[in-house]
Protein backbone atom coordinates (compact mmCIF):
# COMPACT_ATOMS: atom_id res chain seq x y z
CA UNK A 1 0.00 0.00 0.00
CA UNK A 2 1.21 3.52 -0.81
CA UNK A 3 1.50 4.94 2.69
CA UNK A 4 2.06 8.50 1.40
CA UNK A 5 -1.58 8.58 0.22
CA UNK A 6 -2.92 7.52 3.62
CA UNK A 7 -3.49 9.87 6.53
CA UNK A 8 -1.81 9.18 9.86
CA UNK A 9 -4.51 7.98 12.24
CA UNK A 10 -4.06 7.04 15.90
CA UNK A 11 -4.71 3.40 16.81
CA UNK A 12 -8.32 2.69 17.57
CA UNK A 13 -9.52 5.92 15.94
CA UNK A 14 -11.75 4.12 13.44
CA UNK A 15 -15.06 2.91 14.84
CA UNK A 16 -15.61 -0.84 14.73
CA UNK A 17 -17.94 -1.90 11.96
CA UNK A 18 -21.06 -3.66 13.15
CA UNK A 19 -21.84 -7.17 12.02
CA UNK A 20 -25.09 -8.41 10.61
CA UNK A 21 -27.40 -10.06 13.21
CA UNK A 22 -27.97 -13.77 13.08
CA UNK A 23 -30.81 -14.75 10.79
CA UNK A 24 -31.71 -18.12 12.37
CA UNK A 25 -34.72 -16.88 14.33
CA UNK A 26 -35.99 -14.97 11.35
CA UNK A 27 -35.65 -18.04 9.15
CA UNK A 28 -37.53 -20.17 11.71
CA UNK A 29 -40.34 -17.64 11.98
CA UNK A 30 -40.60 -17.39 8.21
CA UNK A 31 -40.74 -21.15 7.81
CA UNK A 32 -43.46 -21.45 10.45
CA UNK A 33 -45.51 -18.76 8.77
CA UNK A 34 -45.14 -20.54 5.43
CA UNK A 35 -46.43 -23.83 6.95
CA UNK A 36 -49.40 -22.02 8.44
CA UNK A 37 -50.32 -20.34 5.17
CA UNK A 38 -53.27 -21.66 3.19
CA UNK A 39 -52.66 -24.29 0.56
CA UNK A 40 -53.84 -21.88 -2.15
CA UNK A 41 -50.71 -19.76 -1.62
CA UNK A 42 -48.53 -22.62 -2.83
CA UNK A 43 -50.15 -22.63 -6.23
CA UNK A 44 -49.76 -18.93 -6.93
CA UNK A 45 -48.37 -18.09 -10.35
CA UNK A 46 -44.59 -17.85 -10.34
CA UNK A 47 -43.10 -14.60 -11.67
CA UNK A 48 -41.38 -14.80 -15.05
CA UNK A 49 -37.66 -15.61 -15.08
CA UNK A 50 -36.83 -12.18 -16.53
CA UNK A 51 -38.52 -10.44 -13.62
CA UNK A 52 -36.58 -12.54 -11.10
CA UNK A 53 -33.28 -11.75 -12.84
CA UNK A 54 -34.13 -8.04 -13.02
CA UNK A 55 -35.05 -7.99 -9.32
CA UNK A 56 -31.78 -9.70 -8.39
CA UNK A 57 -29.81 -7.24 -10.54
CA UNK A 58 -31.60 -4.30 -8.91
CA UNK A 59 -30.83 -5.61 -5.41
CA UNK A 60 -27.22 -6.22 -6.40
CA UNK A 61 -26.85 -2.63 -7.62
CA UNK A 62 -28.48 -1.28 -4.46
CA UNK A 63 -26.07 -3.32 -2.35
CA UNK A 64 -23.08 -2.08 -4.36
CA UNK A 65 -24.31 1.49 -3.96
CA UNK A 66 -24.54 1.08 -0.18
CA UNK A 67 -21.03 -0.36 -0.10
CA UNK A 68 -19.72 2.45 -2.30
CA UNK A 69 -21.18 5.07 0.05
CA UNK A 70 -19.61 3.48 3.10
CA UNK A 71 -16.22 2.90 1.49
CA UNK A 72 -16.20 6.39 -0.02
CA UNK A 73 -16.55 7.85 3.47
CA UNK A 74 -13.55 5.79 4.57
CA UNK A 75 -11.57 6.92 1.54
CA UNK A 76 -12.16 10.57 2.43
CA UNK A 77 -10.93 9.80 5.96
CA UNK A 78 -7.88 7.79 4.87
CA UNK A 79 -6.63 9.37 1.65
CA UNK A 80 -4.15 12.21 1.86
CA UNK A 81 -5.90 14.39 -0.74
CA UNK A 82 -2.99 16.85 -0.98
CA UNK A 83 -0.73 14.02 -2.21
CA UNK A 84 -3.10 12.98 -4.99
CA UNK A 85 -1.96 15.77 -7.31
CA UNK A 86 1.44 14.13 -7.79
CA UNK A 87 0.10 10.56 -8.00
CA UNK A 88 -0.21 8.70 -11.26
CA UNK A 89 -3.54 7.18 -12.26
CA UNK A 90 -2.21 3.65 -11.76
CA UNK A 91 -0.89 4.46 -8.27
CA UNK A 92 -4.21 5.98 -7.27
CA UNK A 93 -6.21 3.05 -8.63
CA UNK A 94 -4.00 0.61 -6.75
CA UNK A 95 -4.37 2.58 -3.52
CA UNK A 96 -8.16 2.81 -3.87
CA UNK A 97 -8.35 -0.91 -4.59
CA UNK A 98 -6.28 -1.68 -1.49
CA UNK A 99 -8.41 0.54 0.74
CA UNK A 100 -11.59 -0.93 -0.71
CA UNK A 101 -10.35 -4.48 -0.07
CA UNK A 102 -9.45 -3.55 3.50
CA UNK A 103 -12.89 -2.01 4.06
CA UNK A 104 -14.70 -5.01 2.60
CA UNK A 105 -12.73 -7.33 4.89
CA UNK A 106 -13.66 -5.19 7.91
CA UNK A 107 -17.32 -5.36 6.86
CA UNK A 108 -17.12 -9.13 6.22
CA UNK A 109 -18.44 -8.66 2.68
CA UNK A 110 -17.42 -10.96 -0.16
CA UNK A 111 -17.67 -9.76 -3.78
CA UNK A 112 -16.81 -11.50 -7.01
CA UNK A 113 -14.07 -10.16 -9.29
CA UNK A 114 -16.40 -8.23 -11.61
CA UNK A 115 -18.18 -6.50 -8.73
CA UNK A 116 -14.86 -5.58 -7.13
CA UNK A 117 -13.61 -4.05 -10.38
CA UNK A 118 -16.88 -2.14 -10.85
CA UNK A 119 -16.74 -0.89 -7.25
CA UNK A 120 -13.12 0.23 -7.62
CA UNK A 121 -13.94 2.08 -10.88
CA UNK A 122 -16.92 3.86 -9.30
CA UNK A 123 -14.83 4.86 -6.29
CA UNK A 124 -12.12 6.21 -8.59
CA UNK A 125 -14.75 8.22 -10.50
CA UNK A 126 -16.06 9.62 -7.20
CA UNK A 127 -12.60 10.71 -6.05
CA UNK A 128 -11.08 11.95 -9.31
CA UNK A 129 -14.00 12.29 -11.74
CA UNK A 130 -17.66 13.27 -11.80
CA UNK A 131 -19.11 10.21 -10.11
CA UNK A 132 -22.02 8.55 -11.96
CA UNK A 133 -21.63 10.95 -14.91
CA UNK A 134 -18.10 9.76 -15.70
CA UNK A 135 -19.01 6.63 -17.75
CA UNK A 136 -21.58 8.68 -19.70
CA UNK A 137 -18.94 11.30 -20.53
CA UNK A 138 -16.58 8.57 -21.76
CA UNK A 139 -19.22 7.01 -24.03
CA UNK A 140 -18.53 8.39 -27.53
CA UNK A 141 -22.04 7.50 -28.75
CA UNK A 142 -23.71 9.90 -26.31
CA UNK A 143 -24.20 13.52 -27.45
CA UNK A 144 -26.12 15.02 -24.54
CA UNK A 145 -26.53 14.19 -20.84
CA UNK A 146 -29.67 15.59 -19.20
CA UNK A 147 -30.17 15.22 -15.44
CA UNK A 148 -33.68 15.76 -14.05
CA UNK A 149 -33.05 15.24 -10.36
CA UNK A 150 -30.88 12.51 -8.80
CA UNK A 151 -32.87 9.51 -10.06
CA UNK A 152 -33.65 10.44 -13.68
CA UNK A 153 -30.72 10.85 -16.07
CA UNK A 154 -31.49 10.98 -19.78
CA UNK A 155 -29.01 10.63 -22.63
CA UNK A 156 -29.22 11.40 -26.33
CA UNK A 157 -27.96 8.91 -28.87
CA UNK A 158 -28.36 9.48 -32.62
CA UNK A 159 -30.82 12.29 -31.97
CA UNK A 160 -33.08 10.18 -29.71
CA UNK A 161 -33.56 10.64 -25.95
CA UNK A 162 -33.55 7.61 -23.68
CA UNK A 163 -33.60 7.08 -19.92
CA UNK A 164 -30.32 5.65 -18.62
CA UNK A 165 -29.91 3.27 -15.70
CA UNK A 166 -27.40 5.63 -14.06
CA UNK A 167 -28.57 7.40 -10.90
CA UNK A 168 -27.20 9.51 -8.08
CA UNK A 169 -27.57 8.36 -4.51
CA UNK A 170 -29.64 11.38 -3.52
CA UNK A 171 -29.90 15.14 -4.05
CA UNK A 172 -26.87 15.81 -1.81
CA UNK A 173 -24.77 13.51 -3.99
CA UNK A 174 -25.87 15.36 -7.13
CA UNK A 175 -25.18 18.76 -5.53
CA UNK A 176 -21.69 17.62 -4.52
CA UNK A 177 -20.86 16.70 -8.14
CA UNK A 178 -22.29 20.04 -9.36
CA UNK A 179 -20.19 21.92 -6.83
CA UNK A 180 -17.12 19.95 -7.93
CA UNK A 181 -17.67 21.04 -11.54
CA UNK A 182 -18.39 24.72 -10.94
CA UNK A 183 -15.67 25.20 -8.31
CA UNK A 184 -13.10 23.90 -10.82
CA UNK A 185 -13.81 26.94 -13.03
CA UNK A 186 -13.98 29.44 -10.18
CA UNK A 187 -17.77 29.63 -9.90
CA UNK A 188 -20.27 28.68 -7.25
CA UNK A 189 -23.95 27.84 -7.03
CA UNK A 190 -26.15 28.45 -3.99
CA UNK A 191 -29.55 29.90 -3.15
CA UNK A 192 -28.41 33.41 -4.05
CA UNK A 193 -26.98 32.23 -7.39
CA UNK A 194 -28.92 29.05 -8.27
CA UNK A 195 -27.64 28.53 -11.83
CA UNK A 196 -24.33 28.35 -13.63
CA UNK A 197 -22.97 28.01 -17.17
CA UNK A 198 -19.50 26.47 -17.40
CA UNK A 199 -17.18 24.34 -19.51
CA UNK A 200 -15.77 20.95 -18.54
CA UNK A 201 -12.10 20.04 -18.91
CA UNK A 202 -12.77 18.33 -22.26
CA UNK A 203 -14.61 21.39 -23.60
CA UNK A 204 -18.16 20.07 -23.08
CA UNK A 205 -20.80 22.69 -22.27
CA UNK A 206 -22.29 22.44 -18.79
CA UNK A 207 -25.37 24.17 -17.40
CA UNK A 208 -27.06 23.60 -14.05
CA UNK A 209 -29.92 24.95 -11.96
CA UNK A 210 -30.45 23.94 -8.35
CA UNK A 211 -33.36 24.16 -5.89
CA UNK A 212 -35.40 26.13 -5.01
CA UNK A 213 -35.55 27.20 -8.68
CA UNK A 214 -35.40 23.55 -9.80
CA UNK A 215 -38.52 22.12 -8.16
CA UNK A 216 -37.97 18.33 -8.37
CA UNK A 217 -34.22 18.26 -7.87
CA UNK A 218 -31.24 19.87 -9.54
CA UNK A 219 -31.25 20.15 -13.34
CA UNK A 220 -28.06 19.55 -15.30
CA UNK A 221 -27.43 19.55 -19.04
CA UNK A 222 -24.12 18.63 -20.65
CA UNK A 223 -23.55 19.08 -24.38
CA UNK A 224 -20.57 16.87 -25.06
CA UNK A 225 -17.56 18.13 -26.96
CA UNK A 226 -16.69 16.17 -30.10
CA UNK A 227 -13.00 15.28 -30.09
CA UNK A 228 -12.99 14.27 -33.76
CA UNK A 229 -14.08 17.09 -36.03
CA UNK A 230 -16.52 16.06 -38.77
CA UNK A 231 -15.39 17.06 -42.24
CA UNK A 232 -17.51 17.88 -45.25
CA UNK A 233 -16.89 14.37 -46.62
CA UNK A 234 -18.22 12.88 -43.38
CA UNK A 235 -21.40 14.98 -43.50
CA UNK A 236 -21.99 13.99 -47.13
CA UNK A 237 -21.51 10.33 -46.20
CA UNK A 238 -23.95 10.67 -43.29
CA UNK A 239 -26.54 12.19 -45.63
CA UNK A 240 -26.55 15.71 -44.16
CA UNK A 241 -26.31 17.11 -47.71
CA UNK A 242 -25.15 16.11 -51.21
CA UNK A 243 -21.87 16.41 -53.08
CA UNK A 244 -23.41 19.09 -55.33
CA UNK A 245 -24.34 21.16 -52.29
CA UNK A 246 -20.82 20.62 -50.91
CA UNK A 247 -19.29 21.93 -54.14
CA UNK A 248 -21.54 24.99 -54.01
CA UNK A 249 -20.68 25.67 -50.34
CA UNK A 250 -16.97 25.27 -51.02
CA UNK A 251 -17.22 27.94 -53.70
CA UNK A 252 -19.28 30.18 -51.39
CA UNK A 253 -16.76 29.99 -48.53
CA UNK A 254 -13.70 30.26 -50.74
CA UNK A 255 -15.17 33.31 -52.52
CA UNK A 256 -15.63 34.98 -49.11
CA UNK A 257 -19.41 35.17 -48.99
CA UNK A 258 -20.80 36.12 -45.59
CA UNK A 259 -22.67 33.06 -44.31
CA UNK A 260 -25.13 32.54 -41.45
CA UNK A 261 -25.98 29.01 -40.33
CA UNK A 262 -29.47 28.99 -38.80
CA UNK A 263 -31.32 26.23 -36.98
CA UNK A 264 -32.81 25.05 -33.71
CA UNK A 265 -31.13 23.68 -30.60
CA UNK A 266 -29.20 20.50 -31.38
CA UNK A 267 -29.74 20.80 -35.12
CA UNK A 268 -26.02 20.73 -35.90
CA UNK A 269 -25.31 24.43 -36.43
CA UNK A 270 -21.86 24.35 -34.82
CA UNK A 271 -20.97 21.11 -36.61
CA UNK A 272 -21.95 22.68 -39.94
CA UNK A 273 -20.00 25.85 -39.16
CA UNK A 274 -16.95 23.74 -38.30
CA UNK A 275 -17.24 21.87 -41.57
CA UNK A 276 -17.64 25.04 -43.63
CA UNK A 277 -14.57 26.55 -42.00
CA UNK A 278 -12.45 23.77 -43.52
CA UNK A 279 -12.77 25.57 -46.89
CA UNK A 280 -11.02 28.70 -45.57
CA UNK A 281 -7.60 29.27 -47.13
CA UNK A 282 -4.68 28.49 -44.86
CA UNK A 283 -3.10 31.91 -45.44
CA UNK A 284 -5.99 33.91 -43.98
CA UNK A 285 -6.06 35.29 -40.44
CA UNK A 286 -9.19 34.03 -38.69
CA UNK A 287 -10.50 35.16 -35.30
CA UNK A 288 -13.19 33.14 -33.50
CA UNK A 289 -15.47 34.47 -30.76
CA UNK A 290 -17.63 32.14 -28.66
CA UNK A 291 -19.44 31.90 -25.36
CA UNK A 292 -18.11 28.35 -25.02
CA UNK A 293 -15.10 27.42 -27.15
CA UNK A 294 -16.29 24.63 -29.46
CA UNK A 295 -15.00 25.53 -32.91
CA UNK A 296 -12.05 23.44 -34.09
CA UNK A 297 -10.48 25.34 -36.96
CA UNK A 298 -7.49 23.64 -38.58
CA UNK A 299 -5.94 26.71 -40.19
CA UNK A 300 -2.49 27.91 -39.11
CA UNK A 301 -3.43 31.52 -38.28
CA UNK A 302 -6.37 31.25 -35.86
CA UNK A 303 -6.99 33.44 -32.80
CA UNK A 304 -9.61 32.10 -30.37
CA UNK A 305 -11.56 34.22 -27.90
CA UNK A 306 -14.13 33.20 -25.29
CA UNK A 307 -16.51 35.47 -23.40
CA UNK A 308 -16.59 35.43 -19.60
CA UNK A 309 -19.55 35.90 -17.23
CA UNK A 310 -19.44 38.12 -14.18
CA UNK A 311 -17.88 36.78 -10.99
CA UNK A 312 -19.74 36.29 -7.69
CA UNK A 313 -19.47 40.05 -7.05
CA UNK A 314 -21.11 40.85 -10.38
CA UNK A 315 -17.90 42.20 -11.91
CA UNK A 316 -15.41 41.16 -14.55
CA UNK A 317 -17.87 40.17 -17.29
CA UNK A 318 -16.50 40.13 -20.85
CA UNK A 319 -19.24 39.82 -23.48
CA UNK A 320 -19.07 38.61 -27.06
CA UNK A 321 -19.55 42.22 -28.12
CA UNK A 322 -16.44 43.24 -26.17
CA UNK A 323 -14.49 40.48 -27.88
CA UNK A 324 -15.86 41.44 -31.29
CA UNK A 325 -14.92 45.10 -30.87
CA UNK A 326 -11.37 44.14 -29.98
CA UNK A 327 -11.22 41.61 -32.82
CA UNK A 328 -11.86 44.39 -35.33
CA UNK A 329 -8.57 45.99 -34.19
CA UNK A 330 -6.58 42.79 -34.70
CA UNK A 331 -6.43 42.83 -38.51
CA UNK A 332 -8.65 39.80 -39.15
CA UNK A 333 -9.38 38.52 -42.64
CA UNK A 334 -12.44 36.70 -41.34
CA UNK A 335 -14.38 36.79 -38.08
CA UNK A 336 -16.32 33.73 -36.95
CA UNK A 337 -18.80 34.15 -34.09
CA UNK A 338 -19.93 30.85 -32.58
CA UNK A 339 -23.48 32.08 -32.02
CA UNK A 340 -25.01 35.52 -32.38
CA UNK A 341 -27.72 36.00 -29.79
CA UNK A 342 -27.63 39.58 -28.52
CA UNK A 343 -26.33 43.07 -28.98
CA UNK A 344 -23.14 41.87 -30.70
CA UNK A 345 -25.25 41.44 -33.85
CA UNK A 346 -24.81 45.08 -34.86
CA UNK A 347 -21.01 44.79 -34.64
CA UNK A 348 -21.13 41.54 -36.61
CA UNK A 349 -23.15 43.16 -39.39
CA UNK A 350 -20.80 46.15 -39.41
CA UNK A 351 -17.80 43.84 -39.71
CA UNK A 352 -19.39 42.01 -42.66
CA UNK A 353 -20.02 45.38 -44.31
CA UNK A 354 -16.59 46.90 -43.74
CA UNK A 355 -14.05 44.67 -45.43
CA UNK A 356 -14.25 41.47 -43.39
CA UNK A 357 -15.84 39.42 -46.16
CA UNK A 358 -16.18 35.72 -45.55
CA UNK A 359 -17.27 36.09 -41.93
CA UNK A 360 -19.61 33.46 -40.51
CA UNK A 361 -21.87 32.92 -37.52
CA UNK A 362 -24.86 30.87 -36.33
CA UNK A 363 -28.30 31.97 -35.20
CA UNK A 364 -31.39 30.29 -33.74
CA UNK A 365 -34.21 30.29 -36.31
CA UNK A 366 -36.67 27.89 -37.93
CA UNK A 367 -36.01 29.01 -41.51
CA UNK A 368 -34.03 31.68 -43.39
CA UNK A 369 -36.91 34.17 -43.39
CA UNK A 370 -37.26 33.81 -39.63
CA UNK A 371 -33.50 34.27 -39.33
CA UNK A 372 -33.81 37.69 -40.98
CA UNK A 373 -36.54 38.62 -38.49
CA UNK A 374 -34.32 37.44 -35.63
CA UNK A 375 -31.52 39.68 -36.87
CA UNK A 376 -33.92 42.63 -36.99
CA UNK A 377 -35.14 41.92 -33.45
CA UNK A 378 -31.61 41.64 -32.07
CA UNK A 379 -30.61 44.93 -33.70
CA UNK A 380 -33.67 46.56 -32.13
CA UNK A 381 -32.82 45.07 -28.71
CA UNK A 382 -29.28 46.44 -28.90
CA UNK A 383 -30.74 49.89 -28.22
CA UNK A 384 -29.77 51.46 -31.54
CA UNK A 385 -32.46 53.64 -33.09
CA UNK A 386 -32.58 52.75 -36.77
CA UNK A 387 -35.39 52.96 -39.35
CA UNK A 388 -36.69 49.57 -40.43
CA UNK A 389 -35.71 50.08 -44.06
CA UNK A 390 -32.17 51.11 -43.10
CA UNK A 391 -31.89 48.08 -40.82
CA UNK A 392 -33.03 45.72 -43.56
CA UNK A 393 -30.72 47.36 -46.06
CA UNK A 394 -27.85 46.79 -43.64
CA UNK A 395 -28.74 43.10 -43.32
CA UNK A 396 -29.19 42.65 -47.07
CA UNK A 397 -25.82 44.23 -47.73
CA UNK A 398 -24.00 42.26 -45.01
CA UNK A 399 -25.37 38.73 -45.34
CA UNK A 400 -25.01 36.76 -48.57
CA UNK A 401 -26.11 33.25 -47.68
CA UNK A 402 -28.27 31.38 -45.15
CA UNK A 403 -27.67 27.68 -44.52
CA UNK A 404 -30.57 26.09 -42.63
CA UNK A 405 -29.76 23.08 -40.42
CA UNK A 406 -32.61 21.02 -38.96
CA UNK A 407 -33.07 17.98 -36.78
CA UNK A 408 -35.91 15.86 -38.12
CA UNK A 409 -38.37 13.80 -36.09
CA UNK A 410 -36.32 10.63 -36.50
CA UNK A 411 -33.27 12.33 -34.96
CA UNK A 412 -31.33 12.78 -38.21
CA UNK A 413 -29.80 16.14 -39.02
CA UNK A 414 -30.15 17.58 -42.50
CA UNK A 415 -29.23 20.80 -44.27
CA UNK A 416 -32.80 21.57 -45.28
CA UNK A 417 -32.25 24.82 -47.19
CA UNK A 418 -29.53 26.91 -48.82
CA UNK A 419 -30.88 30.41 -49.49
CA UNK A 420 -29.22 33.47 -50.97
CA UNK A 421 -30.04 37.11 -50.23
CA UNK A 422 -30.26 38.95 -53.54
CA UNK A 423 -30.96 42.50 -52.36
CA UNK A 424 -33.94 44.69 -51.52
CA UNK A 425 -37.29 45.08 -53.25
CA UNK A 426 -38.83 48.16 -51.70
CA UNK A 427 -38.83 47.56 -47.95
CA UNK A 428 -38.54 43.78 -48.22
CA UNK A 429 -35.35 41.71 -48.32
CA UNK A 430 -35.46 39.49 -51.41
CA UNK A 431 -34.25 35.91 -51.11
CA UNK A 432 -33.94 32.90 -53.40
CA UNK A 433 -33.61 29.25 -52.41
CA UNK A 434 -30.98 27.30 -54.33
CA UNK A 435 -31.19 23.89 -52.65
CA UNK A 436 -33.78 22.29 -50.36
CA UNK A 437 -34.60 19.01 -48.65
CA UNK A 438 -37.88 17.50 -49.82
CA UNK A 439 -39.74 15.14 -47.51
CA UNK A 440 -41.42 12.28 -49.36
CA UNK A 441 -42.84 10.18 -46.54
CA UNK A 442 -42.19 8.23 -43.36
CA UNK A 443 -41.18 4.58 -43.02
CA UNK A 444 -43.06 2.33 -40.52
CA UNK A 445 -39.99 2.53 -38.28
CA UNK A 446 -40.39 6.32 -38.13
CA UNK A 447 -37.44 7.13 -40.41
CA UNK A 448 -37.99 10.16 -42.64
CA UNK A 449 -37.88 9.48 -46.39
CA UNK A 450 -36.66 12.42 -48.43
CA UNK A 451 -34.18 13.77 -50.93
CA UNK A 452 -32.10 16.86 -51.59
CA UNK A 453 -33.03 18.77 -54.69
CA UNK A 454 -32.07 21.92 -56.52
CA UNK A 455 -34.80 24.48 -57.10
CA UNK A 456 -33.74 25.23 -60.66
CA UNK A 457 -32.62 28.77 -59.76
CA UNK A 458 -29.06 29.58 -60.78
CA UNK A 459 -26.92 31.19 -58.08
CA UNK A 460 -26.77 34.96 -58.22
CA UNK A 461 -23.07 34.67 -57.31
CA UNK A 462 -22.15 32.53 -60.33
CA UNK A 463 -20.03 35.28 -61.88
CA UNK A 464 -18.20 35.77 -58.60
CA UNK A 465 -17.56 32.03 -58.37
CA UNK A 466 -16.12 32.05 -61.89
CA UNK A 467 -13.85 35.02 -61.13
CA UNK A 468 -12.42 33.12 -58.14
CA UNK A 469 -11.80 29.99 -60.21
CA UNK A 470 -14.94 28.00 -59.27
CA UNK A 471 -16.80 27.40 -62.52
CA UNK A 472 -19.63 25.24 -61.20
CA UNK A 473 -21.49 23.23 -63.86
CA UNK A 474 -25.03 24.35 -64.60
CA UNK A 475 -26.24 20.80 -63.91
CA UNK A 476 -25.96 21.21 -60.13
CA UNK A 477 -28.83 23.74 -60.28
CA UNK A 478 -31.11 21.44 -62.28
CA UNK A 479 -33.93 19.94 -60.19
CA UNK A 480 -34.70 16.23 -60.04
CA UNK A 481 -38.10 15.61 -61.57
Amino acid sequence: MFSRFKKDMPPGARPTMGTAPAAASTTTTTAAAARAAPVQAAVQQRPPAEAIVADKEKKRKERLTELKVEIHKRLLEDLNLSALESASEQQLRTEISSLATEALDDMSVALNKDDRLALTQELYDEVMGLGPLEPLLKDETINDILVNGPKRIFIERAGKLELSDVTFRDERHLLRIIDKIVSAVGRRVDESNPYCDARLMDGSRFNCMIPPIAVDGSLVSIRKFKKDKLKIEDLVRFGAFTEEMAAYLQAAVSCRLNIIVSGGTGSGKTTTLNALSSFIDNHERVLTIEDTAELQLQQVHVGRMESRPANVEGKGAVTQRDCLRNALRMRPDRIIVGETRGEEVIDMLQAMNTGHDGSMTTIHANNPRDAVSRLENMVAMSGIEMPLKAMRSQIASAVNLFVQASRLQDGTRRMTSVTEITGMEGDVISMQEVFRFERLGVEPSGKIIGRFNATGIRSSYSDRFRQWGFDLPASIYEPIV
